[in-house]
């Protein structure tokens, strides 16, 4: 994003002087203003726009892949234009963060023309300039015209109309623009018409105006500057969600304005430039120096969204194949193309159209799909219509990426992108207060689609690990917001964006499955084939959604819920957090509470009284028991009671496809560990991940003792699954565990512990990497785990893992063609210099100095601060502060050699003569952060004090007033841990 200078429209500083002056002459014009067009401000938006109602389908045009061309704007006439900085503003219409529903976009004539050029690749901002025509219908009497505009400078504006009916190009009159000016906090664009436009007419608004794309930012129009075939190069690329289309040019950027789009692009002849739709012709240009630049035209696209508009300009090679009659073509470098880098993405992507066509029945509309792959995309992709943009990281497949879970990664994100081309692109919500719909789902899909093709991976467990896991930990009672927002709950533009989170993603997904779980899998595709059949090419509400859901189930007899299915999502989607059902196996009675981190007595009672609609997938001895239905705070389920033989048990959420947490009474704990110490098979593998993060959990969070927790830990010898190990040391050995001196009384009674419980498992994956490392390949489970599993064994001091560790190290070292197995090179490299001396230190040193990766480059400065020498661990720092000849970029070597166990004391004798300098290269904040780290593990009020003192001299005065409470809250989220750990001692003593 540029600097907030180049923000708004806004004249020169001198004119805007001059123009002071007329300052109260501009106040009482205003006051007028506001006297006659203040009541619309007052009109609440959802009272106009009709959002939600299915609307026409696509263009004639668009369905038959032929469009009329660009037309060009009418001749130049300049209005009368004013800066009203916003201070003077009275109330109105430019205070809400929602347009005014009495304009609706239905046509954008948009050319674009970025002055990139293939000899001009060094500036950091690039200028472009742009017209756009915009067909409007007006709904209500205004002289008042808002769309939005950010960064642009608008040279032009005019209005003509009203149009004559089936003849858009005719115009029956102009009206006059009499002030024009930019309302910077909800990022409008007003013009003030001299005179009113009428109800039911046609309008044309046509404006000029230019702007500047930058390198640093990904937000609008934005430059990547990268090397291909030995050569720098640039390339222009769009990022338009949520709310950047109006960094590109003026428009209704909302995403129930939907509207059809002409865009043309003009560009440099050496250049490609590629949209949304296939191009339709191209022409040349001269300006005014003589140079010729390529005009390309594009056929006219669906309606959609301003945020859907997309535009790429580049010099890029391409493959292709044909997938129903319809282009899929894959664009990235050209060293990547001939590298067959992209083959993988173009072998997925058309299958993955046909599969999502045949289960919606619902055909992609567009007659071709671009996907791009730019070098620098911030790791995401976006899914514009017809041209899908991808960080090349997560499209592209390099020839040493078959040990990795990379096919699986492209696979789900190309799908996830794919799957929005009908949920969002085809069917958009109405505001972005119900993102999820889009997310959600997409995420949802994303996983039945790589099942579909991959009928072998554990679905169960792939969702769980990356979606439910993580939601979970961060979700709870108090969390920041729901799935669903209510429209008025936002002020503020910036708040759209922070919608991009994982309660939309993930949750969201969640909700899907849920939903999915307790109708089934016809009556749940029925009922989306539904919704987006009726709103295609429209906008749709949450509800509109739950309509058809009830729709296809009051289609339907088997099916029969407790109550509507409004009644039961809504429980979910507009409410925070998450429940944890409590099952008592004596009496049979299960309840329901909110989840709260670190629960304390009665704080349910306090603080939430809402319940949810849950539905309770179970098991009973292995057994998939009816579905039952948890509409209360409690209720009695005399079938799930269990007998004292020791074959009776019972698990809650059949395949964790419910969203909530499971308890058990003493005896339902009781009954499970049992099982898991006489046959662990008998309880599948997502329920034995499910009962040891539930439990530990629920544990952490004051909801049952840490000691039944641990009680399943006791089976482990028998655990082959790795990625059940993953989530029991994701709990027991979390990544500060190593760097914490609280912990070193448990550690020698971990070590015991666990290690007789590895052998059988580590047997199996040490063999695999010593002798065929080759048939890790495509098991995603095993790739994802396999980094923490070997970090785990090493660190618990298994001398085979660090004999292991030495030979993979030296291989490499001594034959760089000997590559380290991907999944496990962090651990390898880390003990390789841990175990080494500063001969393997300066070997990687050499390494990373070569090294043109930065992904690679990141993980060889985390090797190194492994090193367990004090005095290779301050020459390290030492270079990272000195003009020696190695760049560490602005990665921030001190406090990752403060990371570490040995690091935290050497940084800290290190900061005594060099703070300044430190603050000097990395800023004075760093010094606060390092304060942070090396005080990770203090417990009492002196260590804070002996900390505050040592960091005195080196913050400054403002620093030194915010320290001390975020100093106590480590103190006193260490005592608490404390406390856990002399239990978790106590445990391990009486069962090691």
């Amino acid at each position: 994003m540029g600097p907030s200078s180049s923000s708004g429209f806004y004249l020169s500083r001198a004119v805007a002087l001059l123009l002071a002056g007329l300052a109260a002459a501009l106040l009482l014009a205003l006051a007028v203003l506001s006297a006659l067009y203040g009541h619309c401000a007052r009109v609440a938006p959802s009272e106009l726009r009709n959002c939600g109602v299915p609307d026409a389908g696509p263009s004639r045009s668009s369905e038959q892949g032929e469009s009329p061309p660009a037309r060009k704007p009418g001749p130049t006439r300049e209005p009368a234009v004013a800066v009203t900085p916003d201070k003077w503003l009275p109330p109105g219409p430019w205070d809400h963060l929602r347009l005014p529903s009495w304009l609706v976009p239905l046509h954008y004539e948009l050319e674009l023309w970025p002055r990139l050029r293939p000899d001009q690749l060094s500036p950091p901002e690039l200028r472009f300039t742009g017209r756009v025509n915009i067909t409007l219908r007006c709904t209500v009497a205004t002289a008042l015209l808002l769309l939005h505009s950010l960064f642009l400078d608008c040279d032009r504006a005019e209005v003509r109309g009203p149009l004559s009916p089936g003849t858009a190009d005719a115009t029956v009159g102009h009206l006059p623009v009499n002030n024009v000016w930019f309302a910077l906090d909800m990022q409008y664009l007003v013009l003030e018409l001299r005179e009113a436009l009428q109800p039911g007419s046609l309008y044309e608004l046509q404006l000029s105006f230019s702007g500047l794309a930058y390198q640093n930012t990904r937000e609008g129009l934005f430059l990547n500057v990268y090397t291909d075939q030995g050569e720098r190069r640039a390339l222009l690329a769009s990022q338009m969600e949520p709310t950047f289309a109006r960094n590109v040019f003026p428009c209704f950027d909302e995403p129930a304005l939907k509207a059809t789009f002409n865009i043309t692009i003009i560009h440099h002849p050496g250049y490609v430039a590629l949209s949304n739709m296939p191009k339709l012709g191209q022409s040349e240009k001269e300006d005014v120096n003589g140079n010729k630049w390529t005009v390309t035209t594009f056929y006219t696209t669906p309606r959609m969204p301003t945020y859907l508009a997309a535009f790429v300009i580049c010099d890029y090679e391409h493959v292709n194949r044909t997938e129903r009659g319809k282009e899929i073509r894959i664009w990235a470098r050209k060293d990547a193309i001939a590298n067959g880098n992209a083959d993988f993405a173009l072998n997925i992507t058309g299958p993955i159209f046909s599969f999502l066509e045949d289960l919606f029945n619902i055909s992609y509309p567009l007659p071709k799909t671009d996907i791009i792959a730019l070098p620098t995309f911030d790791n995401r992709a976006m899914e514009n219509w017809g041209l899908l943009i991808f960080d090349e990281s997560l499209l592209l497949l390099q020839p040493d990426d078959r040990l990795t879970e990379k096919e699986t990664v492209i696979s789900h994100i190309v799908s996830h992108e794919i799957g929005h081309q009908w949920f969002g692109n085809l069917v958009t919500m109405c505001w972005w207060n119900n993102i999820w719909l889009n997310e959600g789902f997409a995420s949802y899909f994303e996983l039945g689609v790589i099942s579909y093709f991959n009928p072998k991976l554990p679905g169960n467990e792939v969702f769980f690990s990356n979606i439910l896991h993580d939601v979970l930990r961060e979700d709870h009672a108090l969390a920041s917001r729901a799935v669903s927002m209510k429209v008025e709950n936002f002020t503020e533009t910036n708040e759209i964006n922070e919608l991009f989170d994982s309660f939309t993603y993930n949750k969201g997904a969640s909700m899907a499955r849920m939903l999915s779980s307790f109708l089934n899998e016809s009556v749940f595709i029925s009922a989306l084939k539904s919704y987006l059949d009726t709103f295609s090419y429209s906008n749709a509400e949450q509800d509109d959604l739950w309509r058809h859901f009830q729709m296809a189930i009051d289609d339907q007899s088997k099916i029969v819920l407790p109550a509507t299915v409004k009644s039961i999502m809504d429980s979910w989607t507009h409410q925070s957090g998450f429940p944890v059902i409590t099952l008592n196996v004596s009496t049979g009675v299960m309840k329901q509470e909110p989840f709260f981190l670190g629960k304390v007595k009665n704080q349910t009672l306090l603080t939430h009284n809402n319940t949810w609609i849950v539905p309770i997938l179970w098991m009973k001895n292995g057994t998939t028991q009816s579905l039952v239905w948890l509409d209360k705070s409690s209720r009695l389920f005399p079938e799930m009671q269990v007998s004292d033989s020791d074959h009776d048990w019972v698990i809650l959420n059949v395949n964790m496809t419910g969203y909530y947490r499971v308890n058990y009474d003493k005896l339902g704990w009781k009954k499970l560990n049992q099982q898991l110490e006489k046959d662990p098979k008998a309880i599948p593998v997502i329920h034995r991940l499910q009962l040891i993060d539930d439990a530990f959990s629920l544990s952490k969070n004051n909801y049952i003792e840490i000691e039944t927790a641990l009680d399943l830990t006791k089976y482990l010898a028998e655990e082959d699954e790795i990625i059940v190990w993953h989530a029991v040391l994701v709990n027991l050995l979390p990544r500060n565990f190593v760097a914490d001196v609280n912990n070193y009384d448990i550690y020698p009674l971990l070590k015991k512990y666990l290690l007789k419980r590895f052998i059988s498992i580590w047997n199996i994956y040490s063999t695999i990497i010593r002798e065929n490392v080759a048939a890790l390949q495509g098991d995603y489970l095993a790739l994802i785990s396999l980094e923490n599993f070997f970090g785990a064994v090493c660190f618990l001091g298994l001398e085979d893992c660090l004999q292991l560790s030495r030979e993979l190290f030296k291989s490499w070292m001594n034959h760089p063609e000997n590559e380290i197995p991907y999944p496990i090179k962090t651990v390898i490299l880390c003990y390789g210099i841990a175990l080494g001396s500063d001969k393997e230190w300066d070997f990687l040193l050499s390494i990373y100095t070569n090294n043109t990766k930065e992904e690679e480059k990141i993980q060889l400065i985390y090797a190194m601060s492994c090193s367990k020498d004090p005095w290779i661990l301050n020459r390290f720092m030492e270079y990272a502060i000195s003009t020696s000849p190695f760049n560490f970029n602005d990665t921030n070597i001190i406090e990752v050699v403060a990371a570490s166990e040995v690091g935290r004391y050497v940084a800290k004798d290190f900061l005594v003569n060099n703070w300044q300098a430190v603050s000097e290269r990395y800023g004075t904040q760093s010094l606060v952060t390092l304060m942070y780290i090396i005080g990770r593990t203090i417990s009492t009020d002196l260590q804070i004090m002996e900390l505050q003192q040592f960091f005195s001299p080196m913050l400054e005065e403002h620093q030194k007033l915010t320290i001390h409470a975020k100093l106590q809250t480590i103190k006193n989220e260490n005592l608490k841990n404390k406390n856990q750990s002399a239990k978790i001692a106590a445990w391990l003593r009486k069962n090691t």
